[in-house]
């Protein structure tokens, strides 16, 4: 990340597929005086080389992208610059989003129909080594953590959930996510004891009911 002095020379890069968006970030931003040097761009390659020509202090990202699903580009950005500060600034509240969302590692949410000068505050709060989560966000993820739901999944939970729900195997889950088959197991067993389910057929179910995966992911092959 650059040093920045001051929020005017701010570099900021922001990640959006829909041209109205970026010209209405870019211009509350603005207006806010918030962003000196900004860079938008439409999809996650061109963020990617945006990221390998030069350094930001900040990035804006959306997760729903044309060419790769948010949460990979920004686990992408933090392959290329594992110091990279990132913002999401997303309309997605399902609880599957918001506790992928805290496991991402990820600084500041804004959900996209807060009011204009919320993305300004996370930029602000975020660039300078802090964390910020819209009222909207907090009040979610507050209830992820505090309610009377399932106890929240990790990050390893969460992924061996999703594939689950695709069909796949105790064996193709080891593959693909470079685990061994008991490791595998052991994740299932605590899926099935958080979501007091019986089988695959039962927690998929669930967790479709229970907000955490998309129903679309159930049976889907990738």
């Amino acid at each position: 990340m650059t040093a920045a002095g001051h929020a005017e020379k701010l570099a900021l890069l922001l990640v959006d597929d829909h041209e109205l968006i970026l010209l209405g970030i870019r211009q509350s931003l603005e207006r806010e005086g918030t962003a000196g040097d900004l860079v938008a761009v439409r999809s996650a390659a061109e963020a990617l080389q945006a990221l390998r020509s030069r350094r930001f202090d900040l990035c804006v990202v959306d997760l729903e992208l044309p060419d790769l699903p948010g949460f990979e580009l920004i686990d992408a950005i933090r392959r290329q610059d594992p110091a990279a500060r990132i913002v999401v600034n997303t309309m997605h509240n399902e609880i599957w989003t918001v506790n992928r969302l805290l496991q991402s590692g990820v600084q500041g949410v804004v959900m996209k129909d807060s009011d204009a000068g919320e993305l300004a505050r996370a930029v602000r709060a975020v660039a300078f080594g802090g964390r910020y989560f819209c009222p909207r966000f907090e009040q979610l993820r507050r209830r992820l953590l505090c309610g009377s739901g399932p106890d929240p999944l990790t990050r390893r939970e969460q992924e061996v959930l999703e594939r689950i729900a695709e069909g796949h195997s105790t064996a193709e889950i080891a593959r693909r996510m470079s685990l061994s088959q008991n490791t595998v197991e052991t994740y299932r067993k605590h899926l099935f004891a958080k979501l007091g389910a019986r089988n695959s057929v039962d927690l998929t179910m669930r967790a479709v009911a229970r907000g955490l995966i998309r129903a679309d992911l159930s049976g889907r092959e990738n």
